[in-house]
């Protein structure tokens, strides 16, 4: 059974970047959350045409799939604020103070650099769909280009949230993986 980590929320130590940063990450996550309740909304107002009513539905379904997507990119940053994704830090515990950092400065260029290039390739992947105005096979043929941007501008939130953490623990404001010494 894991025990709660110190490592709760991104702290900003009155760094106006990661004050911004963090500001950013929050309206992400509420801006995610918002996609949800609409795609809840939107699936039972697709319930009750569809069985109540006994009408067709053309774009619910298609719609509360992009919602979804879009919902789980856009709020990648607000998780990765709250220190919501899957941390293993059994090793860091183990590690002294010096080489704790340097695993903590390793990984996160490593885990910039990933995120990084899937933001190029995805920001490539949403220009070629604006630029040959690329539409869904649908009824509804949605211009793909209007969810696909979910994707780079996912990755360029988490991006910044991950440079914004690596930023706080360089000058001391966080804690390497948020343990203390």
């Amino acid at each position: 059974m894991a025990g709660h980590s110190s490592a709760a929320v991104a702290h900003t130590g009155g760094n106006r970047f990661l004050k911004t940063v963090a500001a950013i990450s929050t309206l992400a996550g509420w801006s995610a959350a918002a996609m949800i309740v609409l795609a809840v909304a939107i699936t039972c107002q697709m319930i009750f045409i569809r069985f109540v009513l006994n009408g067709s539905t053309i774009w619910q379904t298609e719609a509360v799939v992009y919602l979804m997507v879009a919902a789980t990119l856009i709020g990648l940053a607000y998780v990765q604020r709250l220190r919501g994704h899957v941390n293993v830090d059994l090793i860091p515990m183990m590690l002294p103070l010096r080489a704790r950092m340097a695993m903590a400065i390793g990984t996160s260029a490593l885990s910039i650099a990933i995120v990084a290039v899937m933001l190029w390739y995805g920001y490539d992947f949403w220009h070629v769909a604006w630029s040959r105005g690329w539409r869904s096979d649908t009824v509804w043929g949605v211009r793909l280009w209007i969810p696909y941007l979910a994707i780079p501008v996912g990755f360029a939130l988490l991006l910044l949230q991950m440079i914004a953490d690596l930023v706080a623990v360089l000058l001391g404001i966080d804690k390497p993986f948020g343990l203390e010494e």
